[in-house]
């Protein structure tokens, strides 16, 4: 029973933390089909399910926060205009995770959390792009939210995608110090019944070895004098944003004016965070080096240990004759894998350009688990299809890879470990289990923090809605 009381819990966890994604993240994926004036239809297991449409009104409050009864029925519609199933999810359900993200946005407010303008427009652009891409009309998408303009669109838009954020920040604030120890993960497997142990399916361990091509020193100084270029011109007036949205080469961040929000602890490479954190408000850096090329960052603003800025990527192209030169080299390290002059952990050693898996014989580590195994269902498509015909031990061809930044390498492949279908073994799965660990001690830290901040905060429910059955004390009972 443990184990199916913690997938219930995080059933509800996945209500109050991805939800939210659900209703407005992706919203217009399928807007074309549904861009029709249409109310979802309220499931089976709703309140009344023969009362009459009413006038729409303020069914909740939460702090300075209200729930209005059409942001039910839009939410209903918002999952199944992303294909999702609304037979299981109640009127009453929906409602409690609307009160959810009011109460982490409120909360967010009294803890002094703050969401700049400049990150919420960052998000809108990002949000609007996509959605152009999916409908190709931004009057669809404004009749689609039922709005009068662009504008007063915009403006709905950009309180939502604040109070998304606010929740957001709120949530990880809530979990961020939530740590787990050896010995409450064996105590967790421990509580596990035999019977309900979970099955992990089919794995395998894979490493490669990675060529990159040799930039030629007069390409680079090119980028390095382009950068110096257009780092004179900022100082001189110009416009950083509008010199990334025009230079930079990189993808995430160029179609918001090179605009990043980070921490120490954010997922960056060490140099580009060791020249962020050394700036000023205002500064820009000289030219500086990293894996992806060569950076120049200028910092918008820093709030305590956090920092918001901008930055421009340009890549030194690499010319044919590099090319050619790596592979060479490439081949050559194969055949001497092949021959057994040397064995394949110890060519990537000794041998490989990418210092992440250098040191580790190759070995890659799974972005999603950060562990060593890559479960087959789950595998990124790409490496998949590089892997899923080679025999044990075997090493792949030389191929060529072109990464989302178009920098351009040569690897090989090899799989170095294949684990089948198997019951959790709490020796072999430390790391899965783990995790099943730490999430049922963060659903728990969720749910202490709202039996507190509900017994602290103004909430009302009206009407029908006072009948629900919720899973938080709502209605302070």
């Amino acid at each position: 029973m443990l184990l199916k009381k913690l997938q219930l819990k995080t059933i509800d966890y996945r209500l109050g933390l991805t939800m939210c994604f659900l209703l407005f993240f992706n919203s217009v994926i399928s807007a074309q089909e549904v861009i029709k004036d249409v109310v979802a239809e309220k499931p089976a297991e709703a309140l009344h399910s023969g009362q009459r449409q009413k006038v729409d009104g303020i069914i909740a409050t939460v702090g300075d926060y209200i729930v209005l009864d059409s942001d039910i029925d839009k939410g209903f519609l918002e999952i199944t205009a992303q294909g999702g199933s609304v037979k299981d999810i109640t009127r009453c359900q929906m409602l409690g995770k609307l009160l959810e993200d009011k109460l982490y946005a409120h909360q967010a407010i009294q803890d002094s959390i703050i969401v700049s303008d400049a990150e919420v427009r960052s998000m809108m652009e990002d949000r609007l792009n996509y959605m152009l891409q999916q409908v190709g009309d931004i009057n669809k998408v404004v009749a689609y939210y039922k709005k009068n303009s662009v504008e007063e669109f915009k403006t709905y838009f950009s309180d939502i995608l604040k109070e998304q954020k606010l929740a957001s920040e709120m949530r990880d604030k809530i979990v961020k110090d939530v740590e787990i120890t050896p010995e409450e993960v064996r105590n967790f497997f421990k509580k596990i019944p035999k019977d309900e142990l979970p099955t992990f399916g089919a794995e395998m361990e894979v490493a490669q070895i990675v060529i990159e091509p040799k930039v030629s020193k007069e390409d680079k100084q090119k980028v390095i004098d382009r950068l110096n270029a257009i780092r004179k011109d900022v100082l001189e007036g110009s416009s950083f944003a509008t010199k990334a949205v025009l230079y930079s080469q990189d993808p995430a961040s160029a179609p918001n004016g090179g605009y990043y929000k980070m921490t120490r602890k954010t997922p960056f490479v060490k140099e580009f965070k060791d020249v962020a954190f050394s700036l000023q408000e205002g500064e820009v850096s000289e030219p500086f080096e990293t894996i992806f090329g060569y950076h120049i960052i200028m910092i918008d603003k820093i709030k305590g240990q956090e920092v918001e800025l901008r930055h421009i990527l340009i890549s030194p192209t690499v010319s044919e004759d590099a090319l050619k030169e790596a592979k060479e080299r490439i081949i050559n390290i194969r055949s001497k894998i092949v021959s057994k002059e040397v064995s394949f952990a110890d060519a990537a050693r000794t041998e490989s350009d990418e210092k992440e898996t250098r040191a580790n014989g190759g070995t890659l580590v799974n972005p999603n688990t950060q562990d060593t195994r890559f479960e087959l269902t789950k595998m990124d498509p790409t490496l998949y299809s590089q892997v899923s015909n080679l025999k044990d031990d075997e090493v792949s061809q030389p191929l060529l890879n072109t990464d989302d930044k178009g920098k351009k390498t040569y690897k090989l492949i090899t799989v170095t470990n294949r684990i089948d279908e198997h019951v959790a073994d709490y020796a072999k799965d430390y790391t899965k289990i783990k995790e099943l660990a730490l999430k049922e001690k963060q659903i728990n830290a969720i749910a202490k923090w709202f039996d507190a901040k509900i017994k602290d905060t103004y909430i009302k429910i009206i009407g029908e809605y006072r009948d629900c059955s919720f899973a938080n004390n709502w209605l302070k009972k």
